[in-house]
């Protein structure tokens, strides 16, 4: 198995977001690897909202540090010594492995088979089958 040094694990508060993050920490403690913790605001889902309610993307800003901040604090009591979050805003399908990913130097992401968004999925595809098309590292994708 190949010595990772920078894991990325997409996060966004789904069953499969958490097992593959509990699958991150448990590569990151073997390879005494990097963790970095995304959670990317999908910000096309505001577009009409917005128009309707102006604090949609502060309380999704919200959730998404809270979420990432509990992430933290359990990868560090796993003994995840150097963890870093990273909440952004935009596609994930295009965040997480072209920009994220570059800028980290990851050389595995980690993500759930699915996510949250259902409908998107049915439509376009899901954002794991993006990443995987679209890394130029390893991707592990977690089932449940």
């Amino acid at each position: 198995m190949s010595k990772y040094h920078n894991i990325l694990v997409a996060v966004d508060g789904s069953d499969e977001a958490k097992r593959a993050f509990t699958n991150a920490v448990n590569i990151a403690k073997d390879n005494h690897a990097h963790l970095i913790i995304v959670h990317i605001i999908d910000t096309r889902t505001f577009a009409t909202i917005e128009q309707y309610d102006r604090t949609i993307v502060s309380r999704a800003e919200n959730y998404g540090q809270e979420l990432l901040d509990d992430y933290q604090a359990e990868a560090n009591q796993a003994g995840v010594d150097n963890v870093t979050t990273v909440i952004d805003f935009g596609s994930p399908k295009v965040k997480i492995p072209k920009d994220i990913a570059q800028k980290y130097e990851v050389d595995l992401i980690v993500s759930g088979a699915t996510g949250l968004n259902a409908v998107e999925r049915m439509l376009i595809g899901s954002v794991s089958e993006s990443i995987t098309r679209h890394s130029k590292c390893d991707v592990l994708i977690v089932r449940s």
